[in-house]
């Protein structure tokens, strides 16, 4: 398992190079959650603002199905819960 400042970067990259944001902010929540069951495993918790061209004009379901493809092989061994805002 990575320590969640390592996975707050490559949840970064990965969405940089999946979708180019114009805004991209990431934290780890991870503390509010502990003694939760998924926290159990070591996987975090993290909140996603995010802002990116991509995402316009798709409906909310459409935009994290996009996001999540893009962190696809880090759920749910290194990210049990993603909270997302899309901002336009």
């Amino acid at each position: 398992m990575m320590h969640n400042t390592k996975r707050i970067d490559l949840i970064r990259q990965k969405l940089q190079n999946a979708l180019n944001p114009t805004l991209l902010e990431i934290a780890d929540e991870s503390y509010l959650h502990k003694g939760h069951i998924g926290a159990k495993s070591g996987a975090g918790h993290f909140a996603l603002t995010i802002t990116a061209s991509q995402l316009n004009n798709l409906s909310k379901v459409a935009a994290h199905q996009l996001i999540y493809s893009a962190l696809a092989d880090m759920i749910p061994t290194e990210i049990h819960a993603l909270k997302i805002k899309i901002q336009s």
